[in-house]
This record gives structure tokens, sequence and C-alpha cells, in this order.
């Protein structure tokens, strides 16, 4: 894994950044913009070389946002498809701000998901900075909850059986958000589970909370606090919605955790986000919902989607984890 990183320059400390939560908005974005460039390039870098993922076909749907836009949808099948499969709505990582769903990193990540035997479909959300932004919250989660309700109308055509909502970093942040709203809005009979990889979910890295220690432990390592902390506040600019669970679940309540689908938390144990993961599965577990928590030990945030190359069979296992999760609900 470090010697993975290290190809990127992502093996030792950072430097320091040009910019803080007490910037000016604009100075903010103008450096996410640059980062979102930076970590596409080294993205592509970590998928160089691997083999074409074979037996999965792939096409693009759009439908209308909730503001007039559209929202498009990145639809894979396994080419051989007997009977309806379920269905993995993935949504990608990036803090909420940057990335996106047509990056081939989540290319690849969609298309071995689907060789697996699933029916995967991304979602392509505003982002808050970046090339989709800018849109703080909650746009992003509105175009999820729009992509999901799409592909839950148009089940039957699909050939799917049942929806896992699933993704990493702030794309677990927008999973759990996403089955929040549901509940809150009365269709989370769309939903049949939800499998959030290494969540970013506590807006506490600018100000770090004693009882996450993981934001002390692992700081820096591979994505640092300053970052994320900066992240959040693009996303979020007011700081209006610091407590609202929509925007960051870490705040949920008891009663907006009642009546959720199963869940998987899957943590990374070298991840700065590690112990947020887990207090929400604590809180999941509280609340009597059907959950079950996963530690990929020895790996930093997300290394098991996105060192494909270096950490095959990590990878492997979280494709297979989540698999299994679908078939059994």
């Amino acid at each position: 894994m470090v010697a993975e990183l290290a190809i990127a320059g992502l093996d030792g400390a950072s430097t320091p950044l040009p910019v803080t939560v007490n910037s000016t908005l604009e100075e903010r974005l103008a450096f996410t913009a640059a980062a979102e460039s930076t970590y596409e390039q080294v993205f592509v870098r970590l998928c160089a070389g691997l083999p074409p993922v074979e037996g999965v076909s792939s096409r693009t749907e759009t439908t209308t946002g909730p503001e007039g836009g559209n929202v498009s949808l990145y639809i894979h099948t396994p080419t051989a498809m007997p009977a309806p499969l379920p269905c993995i709505f993935h949504i990608h990582g990036g803090g909420m701000a940057i990335l996106k769903a047509s990056d081939p990193m989540y290319v690849r990540w969609r298309d071995e998901l689907a060789a697996a035997g699933l029916v995967v479909v991304g979602v392509e959300f505003r982002n808050a900075a970046g090339a989709l932004g800018n849109h703080p919250f909650p746009a992003g989660l509105d175009d999820c909850a729009t992509g999901l309700a799409w592909v839950s109308e148009h089940a039957r055509d699909l050939g799917i059986s049942k929806l896992v909502v699933s993704g990493e970093s702030g794309g677990g942040n927008l999973s759990l958000a996403t089955a929040i709203r549901a509940v809150r809005e009365g269709t989370i009979d769309r939903v049949a589970g939800v499998y959030a990889l290494c969540p970013y979910i506590s807006s506490a890295w600018a100000v770090k909370r004693p009882d996450l220690p993981s934001l002390y432990e692992n700081d820096d390592y591979f994505i640092a606090c300053d970052l994320m902390g900066v992240l959040a506040s693009i996303y979020d600019p007011s700081g209006t919605h610091a407590t609202d669970p929509l925007c960051w679940p870490l705040h949920a309540s008891r009663d907006d955790l009642q009546g959720l689908p199963p869940h998987v938390i899957s943590v990374n144990e070298l991840d700065p986000l590690r112990d947020e993961g887990l207090a929400y599965y604590r809180m999941l577990a509280t609340a009597g919902v059907d959950v079950v928590s996963r530690s990929v030990n020895g790996t930093c945030h997300a290394g098991d989607v996105l060192l494909r190359r270096a950490l095959p069979e990590v990878y492997a296992a979280t494709i297979h984890d989540i698999k299994g999760f679908a078939d059994r609900l």
C-alpha cells in the first residue's frame, strides 16, 4: 500500500494547505478546484495498467433534477443476466465537493461490481466545488434522491430485484443521508439496504472531537483533517447545517434512525474517519437497526476501493462482501 501511494507522492506527510476554513470562500473554491484536478490525476495513475473488466455492458440515462438540471445515471450490467439482480446505487467519494462518477476510478469500481453479478447505477450529483460545483448542501443530496427515485421507478426495465445504496467517504455520507431522508419522506421501502464505506459524517475535522481518537491517530495518513475541514466548510458554507443529520449523519438522533433497513458500516483501520464510522454503527445498533460493522485492517482511507492494483485481494474481498450483503437481503 505504501509503495503504491509513493508513486503519487502520498506516502508521507502532506505540505500545509494554502487555505484554511477561515479563508474566503473564493479562496477555498479555487484551492478545491486545483485539488480536484490533482486527485483525478492520482486516481488515473492508480488505475494504470489494469486489464479491462470483461462481461459488462454500460449505458447512460438522464433524468431531470429538482431544479430542472440533468442528473446523469451510469448503468452497468452483466452481459449474461438470466434473472433480476440486486442493484447497487453507487454514490462516489470526494467529500461531496470534488470528483465525478465518470472518473475512471469509479467506472472501474462499477464495472467490477457488475462483473460480480450486480446491476450498478452511478449517480452524477452536483458537487459543492470543482467542475460540477458550486452547489452546496443540499444540492448533491437532492440529486441522489432524484436518481434513486428514477432507478426505483424503472426497476423492472433494469432487471433489478432490490436496491442497495452504497458509497465511500463523501459517498458514504450521502448514502446514509439518502436513507435518513427516505425515512422522513416515507419512501424507504425503495431501499433494501445501505452499505457505507469509510463514511465522512462528523464535520469534526477543523476542531477535532476527543471521542473520535482516529482523528488524532491517523491524521495525514493519505488524507488530512485540515483538507477535510476545508471541504466541509464548502459543503455547508454558512455552517447553519452543522448538526443537521441530512448534512452530517453522525448528528442523527435515535428517532432519525428508526425504520432504517439493514446497514453495513465498513471502515479502514488507518483512516482518520475510522471512529466516526464505528460511532455511527453503534448508534444504529442502539436504535435497533440490523447493522454489521467491518474493519479493513492495515489500510488507509478507502484503500480497499482505490488501490485495486496494489491490493487486489483486499479490493476483491470488499466487492465480495457488498455482493454477499445484497444477496442476503
